[in-house]
């Protein structure tokens, strides 16, 4: 009797375990970090609830050598958006040319699913990639500004 009731204890306590296994693998994960410089003043704009939101454009720089051994520098711009007290900070403290660490999550055009996608004047094709900030550290503290900020958890859930 008590191996029985033991074998069935193992086997429930196997399946829940692996129920949470399964319950874990088929969430979703969506952050990306990335390190750059501002390349504008950020602009920070009222929704009519009240809510403050902040928008940002962030460069990211890296080079590789090509076939010829020629150095070729890529610049990826990622336009951010920063809700609620994070972009009041962010409007606050950040100017063109800061050197931020930014975390957050990737939101793609609402029409396509995708990058935002477009034609530049000299009739090149572009795209940027734009960001929820969650997290913002600055990197550069010339002004005794914070150096990290967070949004509140209640702020994450604001739409677009």
């Amino acid at each position: 009797m008590k191996w029985t009731s033991a074998c069935a204890t193992s086997a429930s306590n196997f399946k829940k375990q692996n129920q949470n296994k399964e319950t874990l693998m088929s969430k979703q994960y969506n952050k990306s970090t990335f390190v750059g410089h501002l390349g504008g003043e950020p602009e920070m704009r009222y929704t009519p609830a009240g809510t403050a939101v902040t928008t940002f454009n962030v460069a990211t720089n890296d080079q590789y050598n090509n076939e010829k051994g020629e150095t070729v520098k890529v610049t990826t711009w990622f336009r951010c958006t920063a809700w609620g007290k994070l972009g009041e900070v962010c409007n606050q403290y950040l100017k063109k040319g800061s050197k931020v660490l930014v975390e957050g999550r990737l939101t793609p055009d609402k029409a396509t699913g995708r990058p935002r996608i477009w034609v530049r004047q000299d009739g090149t094709a572009a795209a940027d990639y734009e960001l929820k900030v969650l997290e913002i550290h600055f990197l550069d503290n010339k002004n005794n500004e914070p150096s990290i900020a967070q949004a509140d958890p209640a702020e994450e859930d604001i739409p677009y």
